[in-house]
């Protein structure tokens, strides 16, 4: 009976705190509001970018053992060949031979590569398709969803094509059907009809983007594929391996090395090295980097909003200390006021949680909808209960913490002397600086994520102006999809091209077209050694890779390409002419410093004459400028023609788009357009990740000034209030406005310098999480660093001086009554 009484009267003194605190806190409606808005940014912004990293870096893959799978390929020891593959013999040779691996497959060098099928009827779609052994979902050890995986038997020649689709594949193409396994489509560049007899789960992403899986064989020696040789697949792999009971990557690494370097190997293989790397990192690709550089941003981002609401409390606290002496004069013990001052920080910290919740969602919302596509898992990415209850309980616990400070300090001192000085008492050294250096922690931490969004949006104003060696402007590329029943070979793919382009020109507002290897910035395209006749074997395998293509007369017209030197092609560079060649500059750099590259001969497929100098493009690639060979299309080695048209309109490309379609309809049944881009959109692929990561840093570079700004102002009016008569006696000795005003403004200005000092040490040294985000930024980049500690000067200056504009306004008289 006594122990329910107890239990009674202590719900009833808890419901009296709460309504207590409520009516407080509806009275001090600025403080409140101040606080709660702060928690909501904080929270939020930490529950939505944990989400995003707890998904992208924490949740396991559907395979098994993930820690313990690796993919591989090689690379040339100058490392300007990134990827060199695997090729026919060579993946039976690894597979016996590895002792590192315990399982092997292979996937395409190409990736999730877009091919058109047919969905039945007249209905058609690009889908990405990833070609991949039969032994690919065993070595991962991942189950299907629905249906089965891959077998080794769907990998022989004869067997009949079979598709697995991805979870995505499976929502995007086939809208989730439960019954999808057993229906059929066609891939219109063979003609060959696909039986889907699996779905993988969710969160299976490799190669990147996949939307469905094929085995390698039966995909690519069908009849009349340009992937087959006498019916040998000679589709180019990575392998993907299961690492042996005790091997490492290293180990793995170096085997592949000594496999490239193996007696009998091609001398051409003996310069490259094993490249290996976790199959977890590369499905997360390059957003690891980023999502990293955000959750540092968001740590520190939760850092400032606790100092920030420790700093509320705090000067709460102290303007309640004549409040608090009365109440302790009339009975109140220390217990209850503490009680009740903690009352109000976890009421404060609720309403924040709840509100913050709402911005955690909302901020995804918004993520999700900006993000490009090609981001890894970014359909499981959601506001998790773990997560916000882990932001919550951090919010929850760093208020009550911070509010125990304030609790104890306006708690402390006897209510007969708090009565008698009044609140003037309260603003003693001790307290003043604990405030300042919340507010300099503050500063320092705002400076740290200014100075990071600072140098990401200059990379991205960097990479947005980089110089591409030709004009984009109205640019549109068109790709262009084949039945290889009818174009099974280069020579009907060169006939097509010869009736397609005439065609193409006779459209308005065309000016110019010229087919090209690739879509620009796609990274794919044919890499060759180069060499001069001179050289010895040893000598060429110094080489470095280059660039090459195969392209037309009319090509550098079409692209706005300037000849730096010599001529281009003409009709005249034909089959039997003599073999011709155009270099980049940093070909003829690299083989003929010094001299003209005009008339020197080049060795490759065989002997070319040099016969003009272009600059080096960003066609491959945006980052990186890319030596290159060009040789005219007529004179190709490549056993296929380009089925990629780069056009050149007068006016706006994409209105050219329903006469290209029909143009290329009416030249032949077999040919279709897969997809016409300008080249502002495909620009806006490779600048997609670094807009994305520059926006992001620049809300939370906004989140943290406006806290710190705020912070300071809070401090400022503070100080300016406690004083007060300080202050009325100082003008009554015969100081003007201008100087209290100076005071004031002098005072903030300090903390906000200590702050920004101590911020440009901490972004000095850990600015270098960023490197891989950069891009002909430094780090350390003074311009940068300075900048953000100038605005940020400047913006704490300003929140200094309205509480010093205040202060200079205050009446001598009214000052020396004030009670502080």
């Amino acid at each position: 009976m006594i122990a329910t009484t107890h239990v009674m009267h202590m719900a009833h003194t808890v419901e009296q705190d709460i309504r207590f605190t409520a009516r407080s806190l509806r009275r001090a409606l600025g403080f409140t509001v101040a606080a709660v808005l702060t928690l909501a940014l904080g929270i939020g912004l930490a529950t939505a970018m944990f989400s995003v990293a707890s998904t992208l870096l924490l949740r396991p893959l559907p395979v098994r053992d993930q820690d313990r799978l690796v993919v591989l390929w090689g690379q040339s020891r100058d490392r300007k060949y990134d990827n060199v593959p695997l090729l026919g013999d060579q993946t039976r040779e690894l597979v016996r031979a590895s002792r590192a691996l315990s399982s092997v497959a292979f996937v395409a060098r190409e990736g999730a590569s877009p091919i058109p099928i047919s969905l039945g009827g007249s209905s058609a779609a690009l889908v990405r398709r990833a070609l991949v052994s039969g032994s690919f979902f065993t070595v991962l050890g991942a189950n299907p969803a629905l249906g089965r995986a891959l077998r080794a038997d769907d990998d022989l020649l004869g067997a009949a094509p079979v598709a697995v689709l991805s979870y995505a594949g499976w929502q995007h193409q086939f809208g989730g059907d439960p019954h999808v396994v057993g229906r059929h489509f066609q891939v219109q560049s063979t003609g060959f009809d696909f039986t889907v007899v699996g779905v993988m789960p969710r969160g299976l992403d490799y190669p990147r983007g996949t939307e469905f899986w094929a085995a390698i064989t039966p995909a690519t020696t069908a009849p009349g594929n340009d992937h087959s040789f006498n019916g040998e697949p000679i589709v180019e792999v990575d392998a993907v391996g299961r690492l042996a009971p005790g091997a490492t990557e290293t180990a793995a690494r170096d085997e592949l090395t000594e496999f490239f370097a193996r007696a009998g190997a091609p001398a051409i293989d003996h310069d490259v090295q094993g490249v290996v790397h976790s199959l977890a990192t590369l499905m997360v690709g390059d957003v690891k980097p980023a999502v990293v550089v955000f959750s540092v941003a968001v740590v520190l981002l939760l850092f400032i909003t606790c100092i920030n609401v420790a700093n509320l409390l705090l000067i709460r606290g102290i303007g309640r200390m004549r409040e608090i002496a009365v109440r302790s004069a009339l009975g109140a013990s220390r217990l209850r006021l503490v009680r009740q001052l903690l009352t109000e920080s976890v009421l404060l910290a609720i309403a924040g949680g709840i509100l913050g919740a709402a911005v955690a969602a909302g901020s995804l919302r918004l993520l999700i909808a900006f993000a490009p596509p090609d981001v890894p898992r970014l359909d499981e990415i959601h506001v998790g209960g773990a997560t916000l209850g882990a932001a919550m309980a951090i919010a929850l616990l760093a208020t009550i913490v911070f509010g125990i400070a304030p609790a104890l300090v306006a708690t402390q001192r006897e209510s007969r002397a708090a009565l008698r000085s009044g609140t003037r008492q309260s603003g003693s050294r001790r307290v003043r600086q604990a405030t300042e250096m919340l507010v300099v922690g503050q500063v320092a931490l705002a400076l740290v994520i200014l100075s990071a969004a600072g140098l990401v949006s200059r990379s991205l104003r960097a990479l947005e102006r980089v110089q591409l060696s030709y004009d984009p402007a109205h640019l549109m590329v068109a790709e262009l999809t084949l039945r290889r029943d009818r174009f099974a070979g280069k020579e009907q793919q060169l006939a097509l091209l010869e009736r397609l382009l005439p065609r193409v020109r006779a459209i308005p507002g065309v000016e110019a077209v010229s087919p090209v290897g690739a879509a620009p910035f796609t990274g794919t395209g044919i890499d060759f050694r180069p060499a001069l006749e001179e050289q010895t074997p040893g000598e060429i395998a110094k080489n470095p890779f280059v660039n090459a293509e195969a392209v037309t007369a009319d090509y550098f017209a079409t692209l706005g390409i300037s000849i730096a030197r010599g001529r281009t092609f003409t009709d005249a560079d034909r089959a039997g002419a003599l073999p011709v060649a155009i270099v980049s500059q940093s070909v003829a750099s690299r083989f003929w410093p010094g001299e003209s590259a005009i008339g020197k001969r080049l060795k490759g497929d065989g002997v070319r004459t040099v016969v003009g100098v272009a600059p080096d493009t960003r066609y491959r690639d945006l980052r990186d400028a890319r030596p290159t060979v060009y040789i005219p299309l007529g004179q190709s080695p490549f056993p296929f023609a380009p089925t990629t048209l780069a056009i050149r309109a007068r006016g706006r490309p994409e209105s050219i788009v329903p006469s290209l379609r029909a143009a290329i309809a009416e030249v032949d049944a077999g040919a279709a357009l897969t997809t016409a881009r300008t080249f502002d959109d495909i620009l806006a692929q490779p600048l997609a990740h670094p807009r994305l990561n520059a926006s992001l840093l620049g809300v939370f570079a906004a989140a943290a000034l406006s806290l710190a700004a705020i912070g300071l102002f809070g401090v400022m009016t503070t100080m300016v209030r406690q004083r007060t008569q300080e202050l009325g006696v100082r003008m009554a000795l015969g100081a003007t406005s201008a100087e209290i005003g100076r005071l004031v403004l002098g005072r903030g200005a300090r903390l906000a310098a200590i702050g920004v000092a101590l911020g440009l040490v901490a972004a000095f040294a850990g600015n270098n999480l960023l490197d891989e985000l950069l891009y002909h930024v430094a780090p350390t980049d003074a311009v940068t660093l300075l900048g953000s500690a100038v605005a940020l000067l400047l913006l704490a200056l300003l929140a200094a001086a309205i509480p010093a504009r205040a202060s200079a306004r205050i009446a001598p008289v009214v000052a020396l009554r004030s009670e502080g």
